[in-house]
């Protein structure tokens, strides 16, 4: 049996190939034969609003009011978040605002401090 390198997305390693492509069948990815796999996992770069990079640990600052889902309160435009975490999906910053607690944001509405 052949060895076949490990999905890139999803590290099964029930990969086969088919005409020059290597298939997971577990995610449905498809990657070339070419492709080098540390280069597709690698860390996504997560952007604010203004197209800087952030890190975990840094500071940032709410560019819109947004409102709290289940609560009437609103965090509002200028509110400073320190210590935040990145985390992958829809909402990539994990963080406590002051007044509020813990949330989740997007990046497009912050902008690093």
């Amino acid at each position: 049996m052949a060895d076949y390198p490990a999905c890139p997305s999803c590290s099964s390693t029930f990969t086969y190939e088919d005409r020059g492509l290597f298939v997971c069948p577990e995610c449905a990815h498809e990657w070339s034969i070419e492709a080098v796999p540390e280069e597709a996992a690698s860390d996504p770069v997560i952007l604010d609003a203004n197209g800087n990079e952030l890190k975990d640990g840094d500071s940032v600052t709410v560019i819109k009011d947004l409102k709290v889902r289940g609560s009437s309160s609103v965090v509002k435009v200028g509110t400073k978040v320190k210590n935040i975490r990145l985390l992958d999906g829809d909402h990539d910053i994990d963080c406590k605002i002051p007044g509020v607690g813990s949330m989740m944001l997007k990046s497009e509405f912050v902008r690093k401090a």
